[in-house]
């Protein structure tokens, strides 16, 4: 259990002098997805801290083993948070999962993904080399940001050591409305309000039910109540919080969860089983024993990509081909970080 830079790079060095191949492993909170299997573990969990936080700056930086709700703790007491909510799942998580895995939570259609807060990374490449990229103060991020490609790649580039992160204020007022709505008209509405200066920060549909969740000033928020009208869900955060970690008992059920990333104002997809839909129609979560072939096919046709989030193999990740056009873009970059492809064997990102 490496806890300092010297360690880490040490235990990449031996790995890939002996051509081993590492599972970079943090809280486990995300297993149930993606766990590979290989030579050695890497446990970054020890190698953790906030290195840098400056409040009124809206940057923190900060080991990649710190757990998630330290993080959100800290930010909390100072009024701001990580604006794309990332999950924590009842495991916890961790900063380097939170980056390597790219997920987020309800808000992400409205403030953006992981990605657009990432400033700067420090990562061990497969050849045990230290890298710097991008910054630690938004002024100092210009250029090409490498650091970008490392949100979402599952730890197949490197061992993402830092990161620097941009925060933001966390909201003066908010208010969650409900309708009652066939799965038809809440993608309507949902789109139809999307086009509108509403303060929306989440919206969600399930079960006939959609909610909308509204951020901002208080006096803007309740403007948009008086206009639109609707119910008013009572301790909306403990569903709001739900979808985030994923609590909400549609993400557990018997059948395999897949997640479709798909174009907003996509008709409903027409699959069998219990649904979820998130991010303004872009976000569809679905419990279904169609094939992947049936669901890849769906995803295409409504303009975008799936993959089984729970109930398949965590060692062999199933999700939509990459089209031949960026298979080759994929395998230059693997083979410029990881050349020996010794990280996290099996999961997407390895060619």
């Amino acid at each position: 259990m490496p806890n300092s830079i010297t360690e880490i790079i040490e235990f990449v060095k031996n790995a890939s002098q002996t051509e081993r191949t590492i599972n970079i492993a943090g809280s486990g909170s995300k297993a149930f997805w993606v766990n590979a299997q290989a030579d050695l573990i890497l446990d970054m969990t020890h190698y953790q801290g906030i290195i840098e936080y400056e409040p009124s700056e809206l940057v923190m930086s900060v080991k990649a083993g710190t757990p998630l709700d330290e993080v959100i703790h800290t930010l909390d007491k100072e009024g701001q948070m990580l604006a794309f909510e990332p999950p924590l799942f009842s495991e916890g998580g961790s900063v380097g999962g939170m980056v390597a895995s790219g997920l987020s939570g309800p808000r992400r259609a409205y403030t953006g993904s992981v990605r657009d807060y990432v400033l700067g990374v420090r990562v061990i490449d497969g050849l045990a080399q230290d890298l710097h990229f991008g910054g630690r103060v938004i002024k100092n991020v210009a250029g090409f940001d490498v650091s970008r490609l490392m949100v979402g790649a599952l730890g197949s580039l490197g061992v993402i050591a830092e990161v620097s992160l941009k925060v933001m204020p966390k909201p003066q007022y908010e208010l969650t409305l409900s309708y009652s709505l066939s799965e038809t008209q809440a993608l309507q509405k949902m789109n139809e309000l999307a086009s509108r200066p509403y303060p929306i920060s989440a919206t969600s549909f399930s079960l006939g039910e959609l909610k909308i969740r509204f951020s901002g000033a208080e006096v803007a928020v309740k403007a948009a109540y008086r206009e639109l009208g609707g119910e008013v869900v009572e301790k909306a955060d403990l569903w709001w919080h739900s979808l985030r970690n994923q609590t909400y008992q549609g993400f557990h059920s018997q059948k395999p969860l897949w997640r479709l990333s798909v174009k907003n104002t996509a008709k409903p997809l027409g699959l069998s089983g219990q649904s979820l839909i998130e991010w303004g129609g872009a976000l569809r979560w679905i419990n279904s024993e169609h094939t992947p072939a049936q669901i890849f096919k769906v995803a295409v046709e409504a303009q975008g990509h799936a993959q089984l989030f729970r109930g398949g193999d965590p060692q062999h990740p199933i999700s939509s081909p990459l089209s031949p056009t960026l298979i080759p873009i994929h395998q230059r970059l693997k083979h410029n970080f990881d050349p020996k492809g010794i990280f996290n064997p099996g999961l997407p990102g390895n060619f």
